[in-house]
């Protein structure tokens, strides 16, 4: 094949996986205007978020990650026009979110005193443990958020959830602003008006979503008259062998950036608050090659519904075409401006603080030479799980991302970021590696798989 082959996809590629990125895209960017509000109240503060966001960030890998499991099978029955396959999917994959979301909930609210084992900065917990508090609530409204999201993105109604995001980002925004610092006749609540500001705009983010759906004429027999309690073994199981293993993949993967949070908190707090920042700004690139996933996994699932694994394979590959080229942009944006993006966070006009915050920026601007390098690897190992997703291959990339991340990433994120050897840089070389070892597993797979597909066609 020719490279136009691969390039003319990239219109109706884009088409699909902008409104997706725009939505991943909203949920950074609240998270970038949180940390810079909160980045003006102190570094000791901005450490405080970024600890309590480390649990966050893993209890919703495991549902986001979960509810991917509902995109496939509905994009799957919406090729065969099976109406009733796809409504099963998706009330079933509704069912377990709500549950799981209740369910981690819980172990997140009652996992706070490991703060307190985990070696961090004791003024960084006692600020951190209120916060989540409130922000471990709002898993409930967000992991239901995910079943709507997922299955309108299985009906390639990738927009929907887009304005939904859009919606629920600018409340957030205008709330962090007058509950963090006390506006318009507000109390000022520090990072716990930013922690209410997230847990009310989830819950009108999943509402939003569900109003536009059944405005709509394909999906409002989907999301109305659903009998909860009238269950299907069948598709439990289905869902449950699909989702657990997408949830670990994404679990392995946000565990280890985790990691490195908590790694970087035994530094100290300006290496906890750096890690932070370069953490952030990896996160938006990460958004663009993840809309991207979710529309190569619409794609694929819809190519296995009409059984034509030739097409399945081209379009999967003018995806990873198309991410590569956006990540290697991405890349030459942090090399370049390495000492400028962390400026954002913090105001060096500030007297009392000044040291702190020129010490966590000249560590941010390291850290994100390291971000720049793994720009590609994390794109392709992204991009290569959301097409294997769509084929509803979920095992064998489980395994891999396990051991990619944790039998040789984390052994070297451990070793290497100690404070005596490259401290929070090695940290980052830790995730270089595992990145680069899982994109390049990941292809083979895909690869070997494809080519069977086609062969015993």
């Amino acid at each position: 094949m020719q490279i136009r082959d691969y390039t003319k996809e990239f219109k109706y590629n884009w088409k699909l996986a902008a409104p997706v990125m725009l939505g991943m895209l909203g949920h950074t960017l609240v998270s970038l205007v949180d940390n810079i509000m909160v980045g003006q109240l102190g570094t000791a503060e901005l450490a405080a978020v970024s600890l309590g966001n480390s649990f966050m960030f893993i209890a919703m890998s495991l549902g986001i990650g979960f509810s991917t499991a509902i995109t496939p099978l509905v994009a799957e029955a919406d090729a065969e026009n099976d109406f009733a396959k796809g409504k099963s999917a998706f009330k079933h994959g509704l069912f377990l979110c709500t549950v799981m979301g209740v369910v981690l909930f819980i172990v997140v609210f009652f996992a706070k005193p490991l703060m307190y084992s985990m070696k961090q900065p004791v003024e960084v917990v006692e600020l951190a443990i209120p916060y989540l508090d409130l922000v471990a609530f709002s898993l409930i409204p967000l992991i239901g958020f995910q079943a709507f999201k997922q299955f309108s993105d299985g009906l390639s109604f990738t927009k929907y959830p887009m304005y939904a995001n859009v919606i629920a980002n600018l409340i957030n925004i205008l709330l962090n602003y007058i509950l963090i610092f006390g506006k318009f006749g507000f109390p000022e609540l520090g990072i716990i008006g930013a922690a209410y500001g997230t847990l009310i705009s989830r819950f009108i983010m999943v509402w939003y979503l569900w109003y536009i759906l059944r405005t709509k004429k394909k999906s409002k027999d989907y999301v109305t008259n659903i009998k909860f309690f009238v269950l299907s073994k069948s598709m439990f199981k289905k869902i449950i062998n699909l989702g657990i293993p997408s949830a670990m993949q994404m679990f392995f993967e946000v565990a280890i950036f985790t990691a490195a949070i908590w790694l970087s908190g035994i530094l100290g707090k300006n290496p906890l608050a750096a890690n932070q920042i370069a953490l952030n700004m990896s996160s938006m690139a990460f958004m663009v090659g993840s809309g991207l996933s979710v529309a190569c996994m619409i794609r694929v699932a819809n190519q296995k519904g009409f059984k034509n694994y030739t097409e399945l394979r081209r379009i999967a590959f003018s995806f990873f075409f198309m991410g590569t080229l956006l990540a290697i942009c991405f890349a030459i944006i942090f090399f370049v401006f390495n000492e400028q993006l962390p400026m954002l966070y913090l105001d060096l006009d500030d007297a009392e603080n000044f040291a702190d915050n020129t010490e966590v920026i000249a560590i941010a601007s390291k850290l994100l030479i390291a971000a720049a390098i793994f720009q590609i690897s994390d794109t392709i190992q992204i991009l290569v799980l959301g097409a294997l997703r769509g084929l509803q291959d979920v095992k064998v990339p489980t395994i891999i991302t396990f051991i990619s991340y944790w039998l040789i990433g984390f052994p070297i994120c451990w070793i290497l970021g100690k404070e005596e050897v490259y401290g929070s840089f090695g940290i980052w070389i830790g995730l270089i590696v595992g990145l680069t070892i899982t994109s390049i597993l990941l292809s083979f797979r895909f690869n070997y798989l494809t080519k069977k597909l086609i062969r015993i066609s």
